[in-house]
């Protein structure tokens, strides 16, 4: 069986809007407002939004220092 890659996993869209799917069904299923589950929805959007960009940044970081470490 293969390792699941989280870091391509946390900054890919399709992994986000899957989730919101997932929890904006269960909170239709337990009745919970519909001003709710947008703000939970735009929540975990939001937090999706900045994990993919702290694990871009990181990977263009840790690149941009290889690629320095090799011209020396």
């Amino acid at each position: 069986m293969n390792k699941i890659n989280w870091k391509r996993k946390l900054t890919s869209r399709k992994f986000w809007a899957a989730v919101v799917g997932f929890v904006t069904q269960l909170m239709a299923m337990l009745n919970v407002s519909d001003n709710t589950a947008v703000q939970v929805t735009a929540l975990i959007m939001a937090g999706g939004t900045l994990i993919a960009y702290i694990i871009g940044e990181g990977l263009t970081d840790a690149a941009n220092i290889g690629a320095q470490e090799g011209e020396k």
